[in-house]
């Protein structure tokens, strides 16, 4: 008797564990961790979201691992950026079972206007508060289809986050928007801020289009020293994903400030400055604001 209630048990629970597997709640995997942060907002607890890469790390040259692999397989949806951001991406899916979607449809794209990226979409469309409202819509469609039973909890979250993402956009607008016109000069490491200065109608320049260029080139060096000399602009930034030693030297050259360091593909560790989406947008506002004014956010 012992030993049939032990068998008794042990088959009781497997049912159980197998039970709880199928209850489980569906896994996304997105390809870094602004989308993640998006990702969670609007799934709530009905969906577990995994960033394919961590706070901190490069996306445009990400190279995925095996590791990597048996995620996206273990996955049941990822989400990409696309518009050329993740350029590894149709590799690493063509090797996984896993459906993919694009959270940029719909996006009214920007070209890169120089280097050899010239001619190709700007993938850095998330940047613009505008933009990542469309974002939001094609997550919440995507998650509507993977768990239809949620969809309204789905519908609401994306409503609420959609509000805070259009009450920060707004915020931005009135910060960047008040900056003076001698001082309306966004420059910037890698040009990842079109898409905002489009909408705050700040003029752009930048050492490189896309972070795979990261050694920046005599001439484009050169060609931003005499911008920022002599337009007399006050302060340069650079991206957190690299280094920021050309920039300084920029600066340097042409006698302008360091204006500090801004977050476009990454979000930060949790403790860091910009642990969401929603950070990344007021941190990136009120440096620029602080660097180009000198004063304190």
């Amino acid at each position: 008797m012992v030993v049939g209630s032990a068998l008794t048990l042990v088959a009781t629970g497997c049912a159980t564990t197998a039970a709880q597997d199928t209850d489980a709640a569906p896994t996304v995997l997105t390809t870094f961790t602004v989308l993640a942060d998006m990702t969670e907002n609007v799934a709530g607890d009905h969906v577990q979201v995994e960033s394919l890469t961590r706070p901190g790390a490069e996306i445009h040259t990400y190279e995925p691992t095996p590791r990597d692999m048996v995620r996206a397989s273990d996955a049941d949806l990822i989400l990409d950026n696309g518009m050329g951001l993740e350029a590894w991406f149709t590799q690493f899916t063509d090797q996984v079972d896993a459906p993919s979607v694009t959270v940029s449809q719909g996006v009214e794209p920007i070209a890169i206007t120089a280097g050899g990226y010239a001619g190709q979409d700007n993938p850095h469309a998330w940047m613009s508060p505008d933009n990542a409202t469309i974002y939001v819509e094609n997550i919440r469609a995507a998650l509507t289809d993977l768990a239809p039973e949620h969809a309204e909890d789905f519908a609401a979250n994306a409503e609420a986050y959609t509000e805070e993402i259009n009450a920060i956009g707004a915020d931005t607008q009135d910060a960047l928007g008040a900056l003076p016109e001698t001082e309306r000069a966004l420059v910037t490491c890698e040009g990842a801020f079109s898409y905002l200065a489009r909408d705050a109608d700040l003029e752009e320049r930048y050492l490189w289009p896309v972070n795979a260029e990261q050694e920046a080139t005599p001439t484009q060096v050169a060609e931003v020293v005499d911008f920022v000399s002599d337009n007399a602009v006050p302060a340069v930034f650079c991206e957190s994903t690299v280094n920021a030693s050309t920039q300084e030297q920029v600066a340097a050259e042409a006698g302008a400030d360091f204006g500090g360091t801004l977050y476009v593909d990454s979000l930060s560790e949790p403790d860091g400055p910009v642990p969401t989406y929603q950070d990344l947008l007021r941190h990136n506002a009120d440096t620029i604001v602080a660097g180009l004014t000198g004063e304190e956010p």
